[in-house]
């Protein structure tokens, strides 16, 4: 849900016909998801106060500095991966405020220097550090580190759902979030279905997001670099446990609610990854992890510091003890631990665990 603004919102893959409006000026999900994220009001457009990511929702950029921390260190080792090169690109898709980037080069320790590229719709902040270059689509020619945490849950999709007679039609949704099944599904948005999310015979009622736009963007993404590591971070599912009735939902100040395309919130559906990692991206195997498995590989520890350490010395315990807690947060399986992450290596051997 998080840094979900960027040019880069995916193709327009799948049927040929998004945003086919129907009766009563319902529209099919990903287009109404796409004017209500990216449109000229948008969710992502907006500037000023109560705007961004920070001000609806925690993600773990802004939960703890110590998620910048081990984006620099994953850096670092993409750097001595690709022979130390002068200079290392790092491109955030989907960048909010900036946030991550800024905490990225403060945490940075080389080799090299890093050129830092923030990817979003959304205005460049005030005050942002003059290192980042602000863009509104990713770099081509990328030597280094592709990051995009919470990216691919808002680039729009389609919602399918089952009717009486479990064939799978496409859901039309107004302004104000009332729903209507449409057409029944085709083309290639039917054949997606069919291979990672088999809906057609299940109960009605039964629902998916259809993936393609998501497994486009990302490949899109991928041949951005020349040599490097492209990574995503999302809330995610596989074909092995998809929820039976989607995930599609909304965040509005800090609270989950009703998912109305209104431009009022951020509008988000969890990401089938195992569908993005099979989609065409150039040479080199993907990789899935959790984010709790990746953070730890990168050295991020949430144990408790030693108790004696409160006596001889109080302050620097407390210190600790913070910073484990910060971590802890991270690390959590029943939450931002929870995240999968897909490593894509270009030129490169893997540099997670």
């Amino acid at each position: 849900m998080e840094n979900g603004g960027t040019g880069a919102q995916g193709p327009e893959a799948g049927t040929g016909t998004a945003g086919l409006q129907g009766p009563e000026g319902r529209l099919r999900w990903r287009e109404a998801m796409r004017r209500a994220l990216y449109g000229p009001e948008g969710f992502y457009r907006r500037s000023g106060p109560g705007a961004g990511a920070a001000a609806h929702f925690r993600t773990s950029v802004h939960a703890s500095p110590l998620f910048a921390a081990a984006v620099a260190e994953l850096a670092r080792r993409v750097a001595v991966a690709l022979g130390q090169p002068a200079e290392l690109d790092v491109v955030d898709v989907g960048a909010g405020r900036g946030e991550l980037l800024t905490g990225v080069l403060a945490a940075y320790e080389g080799p090299g220097r890093l050129r830092a590229y923030a990817v979003e719709v959304g205005p460049r902040p005030e005050g942002l550090d003059e290192r980042i270059t602000w863009l509104a689509e990713p770099p081509q020619g990328v030597r280094g580190l592709l990051f995009a945490n919470e990216w691919l849950d808002n680039v729009p999709v389609e919602v399918a759902e089952t009717d009486e007679r479990g064939v799978p039609r496409y859901v039309e949704v107004a302004a104000d979030g009332t729903e209507e099944l449409g057409a029944d599904v085709g083309g290639a948005d039917a054949e997606w279905l069919r291979r990672w999310w088999p809906l057609a015979g299940l109960p009605p009622g039964s629902r998916a997001e259809v993936g393609g736009p998501r497994d486009a963007a990302w490949s899109a993404a991928v041949t951005t670099l020349t040599a490097g590591l492209a990574l995503t971070a999302d809330y995610a599912h596989t074909r092995a446990n998809r929820p039976p009735y989607g995930t599609l939902t909304a965040f509005r100040d800090g609270h989950e609610v009703a998912a109305v395309p209104d431009g009022s919130c951020d509008v988000t559906a969890h990401v089938a990854l195992d569908a993005v990692a099979a989609a065409p991206a150039g040479d080199g195997v993907p990789q899935l992890l959790s984010q709790r498995e990746a953070l730890r590989g990168l050295g991020l520890d949430g144990s408790r510091p030693p108790l004696p350490l409160a006596s001889t010395d109080p302050v620097g315990y407390l210190r600790r003890l913070a910073v484990a807690g910060q971590a802890a947060e991270l690390l959590d399986p029943a939450g931002l631990g929870g995240f999968t992450w897909l490593a894509h290596c270009v030129g490169i051997e893997p540099v997670l665990p």
